[in-house]
């Protein structure tokens, strides 16, 4: 039974989308917070000095949003928490359960500055204020992780058997591709046979290519656009997303659903999203490459 719980708690996991998003994440956090407050004035909440009530909870809210966007920002840049890819259940509570404590010390903290003169200095009113951030804050958390599972578990997976390309030596046939960097001061150059994927990343593009035997990671300056027009000419170069180009030979494993999917590729664990409005496209392209 141990064994079975320890597994269930390690094992792949999706996050949720207020740790995926926390921009977007917090604002909703504060909107669902101003909405209960000021329908259900709970747990005492009262107003402020020189404020109305509702204008006191709009400030709390935001102060809130703010608190929890600091918080997701700085768990994921955390250690353990650092590595989307690696998230588990384990995980997921321990995130949530740090942020809702962040969150009630940060509400603890502003009501010194919001709330009439009072003894505010003790333990019971800490807790109180844990307390309460904790009840208001668990709601759009658990429903954003049931949310999250509940879509991972209707996502599908395919399996695809990849060819053994990549040694440039075995394809004499191929033309070699030579990109061209902004500059005009640098060029790399490569064989179609030998591009897993490349990703942009700022005023660069990295690409992520098999020499060797090996994967190695080749870095130019320029921007994804341009990269994929001089690209244009190999049908199976592929932009999947804003900030990927893909070759679709190389793919073996498409996981997802009409939202979105997540691509494995040979000889690698990075996770290769194509967006929701490249779906059909990207089916129409990868049927020709796997049958």
């Amino acid at each position: 039974m141990n064994k079975l719980f320890h597994t269930w708690l390690t094992n792949e996991f999706p996050q949720n989308y207020i740790l995926r998003k926390p921009l977007t994440g917090s604002l909703i956090i504060a909107l669902f917070f101003f909405i209960f407050v000021v329908l259900y004035k709970p747990l005492g909440a009262h107003e402020s000095m020189g404020l109305s009530y509702t204008a006191t909870m709009a400030i709390y809210c935001l102060i809130a949003a703010a608190a929890v966007f600091g918080f997701v920002k700085l768990i994921k840049h955390t250690g353990i928490f650092s590595d989307k890819s690696k998230w588990t259940f384990l995980k997921e509570v321990t995130s949530i359960l740090l942020i809702l404590l962040g969150l009630g010390l940060v509400i603890y903290l502003a009501a010194f500055l919001l709330e009439p003169p009072a003894e505010r200095w003790n333990l019971a009113t800490f807790l109180d204020s844990l307390t309460h951030a904790f009840l208001i804050g668990i709601i759009p958390f658990t429903f954003f992780t049931a949310l999250a599972y509940h879509h991972w578990l209707n996502q599908h997976t395919y399996t695809y058997r990849t060819s053994p390309e990549g040694d440039a030596e075995a394809f004499p046939e191929e033309e070699m591709i030579h990109i061209q960097s902004r500059l005009k001061k640098e060029k790399l150059s490569f064989y179609p046979s030998q591009l897993l994927y490349a990703e942009s990343d700022s005023n660069y593009v990295n690409f992520y290519l098999t020499l060797e035997e090996q994967v190695k990671k080749k870095v130019i300056r320029n921007s994804i656009g341009d990269i994929e027009e001089q690209l244009d000419n190999i049908p199976y170069i592929f932009r999947t997303h804003r900030a990927f180009l893909v070759n679709l030979k190389k793919i073996r494993q498409k996981k997802g659903n009409a939202s979105g999917y997540s691509l494995k590729l040979e000889n690698t664990e990075a996770s290769i999203p194509v967006a929701r409005q490249k779906i059909k496209a990207f089916n129409d392209q990868i049927d020709r490459y796997h049958s």
